[in-house]
């Protein structure tokens, strides 16, 4: 597994290159165990990763930073893709707007890792986990993990929150009340009135002022990327090999099609990727690779 460096032409402050360190870890460490995975079920399916370049209006391709986009298609893993990306410029005067902290100086730096994996088994759920850190005239880290399954199971659902709270509780004994209730509200289909999986934890805007808040919330975030590690790959070794019918792919499909509707509707990702030049692939990467709607 070959990981192309993200292209970043500018200068970052400490704080910037940790964060981007971090991520790039977490990317390497996660494709591993899923690329482990795909050999204990008898497939060489491996990661193909891609760098891009970021593309904005009045920057030089590349000026702007980029990033690599990492997807395998395998036997277990139909489609699973894992993001890394460190960009900067200004944001459009609109958008600007809409972003905490931007609204009196639309300059931006963001770094951060996104996945999306959805399985081959309907019996083995999808999941998605993503982290990031952002600057503007304020600096902050968000991100979350939820897990998406056609089919749920109370296990899954039990193992997977335990281990997020356990993250959670180790930081802050608030932090999985409102961070798992903020999933619940922000992983939601309005027009459908339905949830898009069973949950998780979702949170934005922790703060970074100064050097020792910036420490416990980049200490925090790298809790989440761990816990996923923890919980995540257990499910899937538990279910891989489940049987599965007919009706069950069908349910899995339909279900798909629901996830793809909250992500190009909803999803606060996909629509900051496309309004500041990112990689097109790389930013619809978490749509399934096949869906039905009834």
């Amino acid at each position: 597994m070959t990981n192309p460096v993200p292209t970043v032409p500018f200068p970052l402050d400490p704080r910037q290159q940790a964060a981007r360190s971090w991520f790039e870890s977490l990317r390497d460490r996660i494709c591993a165990e899923f690329e482990a995975i795909e050999r204990e079920a008898g497939s060489d399916a491996a990661f193909q990763f891609t760098a891009w370049d970021r593309e904005a209006e009045g920057q030089a391709p590349g000026d702007g930073g980029g990033g690599v986009r990492g997807v395998m298609k395998g036997k277990i893993f139909e489609k699973v893709g894992v993001n890394v990306s460190t960009v900067g410029g200004a944001f459009a005067p609109g958008f600007a707007q809409t972003i905490h902290g931007a609204a009196e100086d639309p300059s931006f730096f963001a770094t951060g890792i996104s996945l999306v994996a959805h399985m081959a088994n309907p019996r083995v759920p999808a999941v998605h986990m993503n982290t990031r850190y952002l600057v503007t005239t304020k600096s902050w880290f968000g991100g979350g993990a939820d897990l998406n399954p056609p089919l749920p199971r109370a296990e899954d659902t039990a193992q997977f929150h335990a281990v997020l709270k356990a993250a959670c509780d180790a930081h802050d004994p608030e932090y999985y009340a409102r961070f798992s209730q903020w999933a619940e509200e922000y992983f939601f289909i309005p027009h459908r009135n339905v949830a898009r999986g069973v949950g998780g934890i979702f949170y934005d805007h922790l703060e970074c002022p100064d050097d020792a808040a910036f420490a416990a919330n980049f200490a925090f975030t790298r809790a989440v990327g761990d816990a996923f590690l923890e919980a995540f790959p257990p499910i899937v070794r538990r279910r891989m090999a489940d049987p599965w019918t007919d009706a069950d792919y069908r349910t899995m499909l339909e279900w798909r099609g629901r996830y793809a509707e909250f992500n190009l509707v909803h999803d606060r990702g996909t629509l900051f990727g496309l309004r500041t030049g990112g990689n097109i692939d790389a930013i619809l990467m978490s749509l399934p690779p096949m869906a039905s709607w009834s």
